[in-house]
């Protein structure tokens, strides 16, 4: 938005109201200061005074910083009336006014309470008095500002930097703060300044030694405003000072890569296919199933929120042992911590870390600098090892998350949705890429996805589920050439999903037209899905006479024609809710409006029983959602 259509806004004005509320008392001072004869700078104990502000307030930030950052990654990352009971405890002291905080802290340290006999009457009217006291009112905002910056992160983050095989407390130190920090420094600020200008808690706790503020109020109620003055200025010029440091960004070194030789090529492994018994409750929802064949490659196709990202979690430890026992290969790793298993784990949307470069993500798991070199240029990704991510395009993003997760020589490879958040061209390179590397790793893999020709690509095993259970599993030819039910088929994106009525054990009735299929053991009458593949429908122009009708075909009326470059897409309505797409290589022989006869391959027709309820406008919608 531009100046000139800027201040045409009201927002600007409103605005700009504020900032003269704000701003005209100061300014209205520093005129005062500067013509003041009198400014206080004579008056002993000022500077001593400043010093006990500045002095406090900082040795309170580095109390609360060491205990209120962990506190605040806690309630970030926790649930549940434990979490709600300290979440509302540590806010408490913003709601009470600070000479009220001074009052409940006399309570805890004062001269006859067991603290306060503990420590010999010390912890009052001293400077560690002074230091409880601004601590208590200024620690809710660093910790209410880094839960919320905590809480902002993404956590496939910190699941990979776990499987990377790093503890807790190392993804806390290594991940959550760097990412977290510009969160943590704003409370930082708030919790410094807030305890700089403390008065209330600290008059009524440690009236002495005198802090800025008490030594302030003291000049006037004794002498008047004349001698604020000079207190007043130092605490704006405290204040200014401390807000332009906080502004400062401090440049990271720049990542330094180590002369590497000659790139070195991964040990080769064994294929340790992944089985599993997984029972696993997340609120409501119930995820069970079970694998016991030891393919290589498995992919797990299903809609969202069927349980894929839940499954694929469960197999990586990042729920713990609760879920039911896995197997890498032979080896149980049911109680295995995830820090241990040795998994590499691609979370969907590549979860790269923002403030470490390429090169940082591929030695973040530990690996030596000639293993990453390998994997740099085995990914292409040569001259991109000083980039960070945002300088990265979607699809470098995504070898470089791929490539982080190979340089910790995992002993299997869990991949969720890899590809979606990528346009089609990079999508299917990537996708090329991805299975030579299952070919030339011999790394079992378990993919994660809601795209049917990704999964056959690269699965040899497929399991279709939805709400947290099982529809089929099998080969990957079995259950694509033999969809179990109607609702596989539309996972599996089976095109031409429409309704009938069984006529006989091989005839279906297509509103009011018989159609020949294979002989079927759905008893007669009832509802059927049925479905044939684009390529085994022939259209035809005809006239519009009952007798061109055959056994093997249907009349319809084109309504649409795509013309798909290589191939044409012919739409044919036949009846209201039943609509046939046929796909042609050739020459086209019908036009928009016109009627036309549509043969069907009986052979290439698949059946499945369906409610008996069920019409063709639901049947189409179901296909469709």
């Amino acid at each position: 938005m531009t100046f000139s259509r800027a201040h045409k806004s009201p927002l600007l004005w409103l605005g700009g109201l504020l900032v003269v509320y704000l701003g005209y008392p100061l300014v209205a001072f520093v005129v005062r200061f500067i013509t003041s004869p009198q400014r206080g700078f004579h008056v002993p104990g000022l500077f001593p005074a400043l010093w006990i502000s500045v002095s406090g307030a900082t040795v309170s930030l580095a109390i609360v910083t060491v205990l209120g950052v962990p506190l605040a990654y806690l309630l970030a990352r926790s649930s549940g009336p434990i979490a709600t009971i300290v979440g509302t405890i540590v806010q408490i002291p913003l709601a009470l006014p600070p000479l009220m905080s001074g009052i409940v802290l006399v309570y805890l340290i004062g001269p006859y309470t067991f603290l306060g006999q503990l420590f010999g009457e010390h912890l009052t009217d001293s400077f560690v008095g002074v230091v409880i006291a601004m601590s208590f009112v200024s620690s809710p905002f660093l910790i209410v500002a880094s839960r919320a910056a905590f809480a902002s992160l993404d956590t496939g983050m910190l699941d990979v930097a776990a499987t990377l095989g790093h503890t807790d407390a190392s993804r806390f130190v290594r991940v959550a703060i760097p990412t977290a920090g510009h969160g943590i420094r704003a409370g930082m600020l708030l919790t410094w300044l807030r305890a700089f200008g403390e008065y209330g808690a600290v008059v009524i706790l440690a009236y002495n030694p005198a802090s800025l503020p008490i030594y302030t109020e003291n000049q006037f109620s004794g002498r008047g405003l004349p001698t604020t003055l000079a207190p007043t200025a130092l605490a704006l010029g405290v204040a200014v000072i401390v807000v332009l440091l906080s502004r400062v960004q401090v440049a990271r070194p720049a990542s330094r890569r180590p002369s590497v030789p000659e790139p070195r090529a991964p040990e080769t492994v064994t294929p340790r296919p992944v089985r599993f018994d997984i029972d696993h409750h997340l609120g409501t929802f119930h995820l069970a199933l079970a694998r016991e064949s030891a393919t290589t490659h498995l992919g797990i196709l299903g809609p969202s929120g069927s349980g894929k990202t839940a499954l694929l979690r469960c197999l990586a430890g990042l729920n713990g042992a609760s879920p039911g026992p896995v197997w890498y290969g032979d080896e149980m790793m049911q109680h295995v911590p995830v820090e241990r298993r040795g998994v590499g784990y691609v979370a969907q949307g590549f979860s790269l870390y923002p403030r470490m470069s390429v090169w940082r993500h591929m030695t973040f798991a530990g690996a030596t600098p000639e293993l990453s070199a390998y994997w740099i240029e085995h990914l292409r990704l040569q001259g991109l090892e000083d980039r960070l991510p945002a300088d990265l395009s979607g699809g470098q993003r995504q070898r470089v998350g791929l490539a982080q997760v190979l340089c910790s020589s995992p002993k299997v490879l869990l991949l969720d949705e890899p590809f979606s958040a990528l346009d089609m061209p990079v999508r299917l390179e990537l996708r090329r890429e991805l299975r030579r590397l299952q070919k030339e790793t011999g790394l079992a893999t378990v993919l994660v996805t809601h795209d049917p020709e990704e999964a056959a690509f690269l699965s040899d095993e497929l399991i279709v589920l939805a709400d947290g259970a099982v529809l089929q599993s099998g080969s990957s030819r079995s259950v694509f050439s033999r969809p179990a039910s109607a609702e596989v088929a539309r996972l599996l994106g089976v095109e031409n999903m429409n309704v009938a009525t069984m006529s006989t054990s091989s005839t279906i009735d297509v509103g009011g037209g018989l159609l020949p299929v294979p002989v079927t053991e759905i008893a007669v009458g009832a509802a059927v899905w049925w479905s044939i593949a684009p390529e085994r429908v022939r259209v035809s122009s005809v006239v519009d006479d009952p007798s061109s009708d055959t056994a093997d075909a249907l009349l319809g009326t084109v309504v649409d024609v795509a013309d798909m470059g290589s191939t044409y897409d012919i739409f044919v309505h036949v009846v209201d809710g039943v609509e046939v797409l046929a796909r042609t290589r050739g020459a086209l022989e019908v036009e928009v409006g016109s009627r036309c006869r549509i043969e069907l391959d009986r052979s290439a027709i698949s059946l499945w029983e369906a409610p008996s309820d069920l019409t063709g406008r639901s049947v189409i919608a179901a296909a469709t959602h």
